[in-house]
This record gives C-alpha cells, structure tokens and sequence, in this order.
C-alpha cells in the first residue's frame, strides 16, 4: 500500500496520492475580490497545477466536491465549471451551500483524480 502526503504543514496536505489515487485538499481561490465566475477559475487553475504535480490532469477525475456561499450564484460557478471540464469526461460531482473560513471565499472546491496507469 503506497501512501504519500505533499505540500504538507501541520494542519494538512494539498494533496495525498494512495494506491494510484491523488486526493486534493479543499482549494480555495486567491484572490478573493473576483466575482463567483472568477474565483471559480481561480479554484479551477490550483486544481490543474495541483493534478500535474502529482502526475495527472483532469481527464482522470473521478469526483468533486464543490461549496458554494450562496446558491444564488451556482449558475456563475457551473459557467466556469462547464468550460473547464472535459464534457466526454465528467467527474461525479457533489455541489452544496455552505459557510466557508474565509467569508471573502464564494466557492471551494476538492477533487479526487486516477494517476495514469504504468
């Protein structure tokens, strides 16, 4: 049983590879002025950067978790969500309202991916 831990500190890992699986950690974006649409996009880019870090992208995600401030806006977060994600290759996702730690964030998102096989 391979387990591995990255990017880690004393409260957490940004991302942890089991067994031929890369679990993010919750990503929240940067900057925290953008609108929905652009702090989704923001998410999304640590995402990709994160994924190729560990040695895969997003055409082998499996899951996401997606929190949202408020569901008034998940039009805005799917909008950046649709252009990102592969259509032929959809994870299963999950997407709820929620109170996030920073009350500047609107979206946080976690996703677990496959690593290439051999």
């Amino acid at each position: 049983m391979s387990l591995t831990h990255h990017d880690s500190n004393e409260r957490m890992s940004k991302y942890v590879i089991h067994n031929g699986t890369v679990y993010l950690s919750g990503q929240v974006p940067s900057d925290a002025t953008a609108d929905m649409r652009g702090q989704t996009e923001q998410v999304l880019a640590r995402i990709d950067d994160l994924l190729a870090r560990a040695g895969t992208d997003k055409t082998r995600l499996i899951s996401a978790q997606v929190w949202v401030t408020s569901m008034a806006e998940i039009d805005e977060m799917n909008r950046a969500w649709d252009a990102w994600v592969i259509p032929e290759r959809p994870p299963v996702r999950a997407a709820v309202e929620a109170g996030l730690a920073n009350a500047e964030w609107k979206v946080e998102i976690m996703v677990v991916a496959a690593l290439p096989e051999g």
